[in-house]
């Protein structure tokens, strides 16, 4: 385990450049919570990562459902509700809803509930709803401590990039999700299912260093800072609970648990081992790629793909039944 790393000190003089002093300052709260939504409390706030490369969202594509320009929710809809009528659904820790919102454009889709601790990430995700005449998608501002689970209710319980973030996630997983869904109903994840709190093997760390020299140094540049990236030291713990405190913090219990209280009925890892703290601060020289930069991609998913080879995938899509 590492308590902290230099990357712990260039992380947080990167979040001050691109989110302003105000956001750091959000952190001397010795309220768990209050630091938690300040990681998500930010409409505006801009990255670098590499979910923001359109290149690197075709690859989930073609690993999650066979074919780069389908993402998972058409993939849902059309496989598995394409006859069905007026589905409910609950996303919990939506966050803007983009996802929720596009499958409220589907017919299939009657009842969408959207619930997450952020209030303005609910507002702005409401307004867009507004604009595009969605009347089948409700927000609820709440922890899960607060929120009450209707019993037997809702066909499909959905966490995207969220359930990494939730404390004891087994019980979570046991009690709530799986009374609140019907017989028939269904978990499905879009998620980090790596270490906990990011704490990756010093073997995942070399690789990640090896995949950086891939990547010539124009293109090392982080985002909106005059330092280069020319080492990966990973993260360490004393940052994450102190920046979000819900960060990965059971992380590594989801897979065994949905395992242990769910029946599979798909499940495809997406990698993300390499890749994710590879271009974290640098994605931004990818999004709108030259022919030089597209090699450089493409280099990384190949990379990414032979360490897979050998080691269990950090990212994975699942759809899993209650029905056993």
């Amino acid at each position: 385990m590492r308590w902290i790393t230099l990357d712990d000190f260039i992380d947080v003089y990167s979040k001050v450049v691109q989110r302003g002093t105000h956001f750091l300052f959000s952190k001397f709260t010795i309220n768990s919570r209050s630091r938690t939504k300040s990681a998500f409390d930010n409409t505006f706030s801009q990255s670098s990562n590499w979910w923001i490369i359109p290149q690197v969202r075709e690859r989930w594509n073609l690993l999650i459902t066979g074919k780069a320009h389908v993402n998972y929710k058409q993939h849902l809809a059309e496989t598995y509700f394409k006859e069905r009528k007026e589905v409910r659904v609950l996303s919990l820790g939506s966050g803007t809803c983009t996802h929720e919102l596009e499958l409220a454009n589907f017919s299939s889709f009657g009842e969408i509930v959207c619930v997450d601790i952020a209030e303005n990430r609910l507002q702005q995700a409401e307004k867009v709803a507004q604009e595009q005449g969605l009347n089948n998608i409700h927000f609820i501002c709440s922890d899960l401590n607060a929120y009450e689970f209707p019993p037997n209710y809702f066909d499909m319980v959905l966490f995207n990039a969220s359930l990494h973030h939730f404390e004891h996630v087994e019980q979570l997983l046991s009690t709530q999700v799986k009374s609140t869904l019907k017989e028939e109903g269904m978990v499905v994840i879009n998620e980090y299912v790596g270490p906990n709190r990011l704490q990756y093997p010093k073997e995942q760390i070399k690789a990640v260093n090896k995949a950086l020299k891939l990547i010539p140094p124009p293109y090392r540049k982080r985002f909106k800072t005059n330092l280069s990236k020319n080492r990966y030291y990973g993260s360490g713990v004393w940052r994450m609970i102190i920046a979000d405190p819900s960060e990965c913090i059971d992380s590594q219990a989801i897979l065994p648990a949905i395992h242990s209280h769910f029946t599979t009925v798909e499940e495809k890892p997406y990698g993300g081992n390499i890749l994710m703290s590879t271009l974290k601060d640098i994605a931004h020289h990818f999004v709108n790629p030259n022919p030089e930069q597209e090699k450089i991609l493409e280099s990384l998913f190949t990379f990414e793909d032979t360490y897979l080879l050998h080691h269990e995938s950090d990212f994975v899509f699942g759809v899993y039944s209650k029905n056993n």
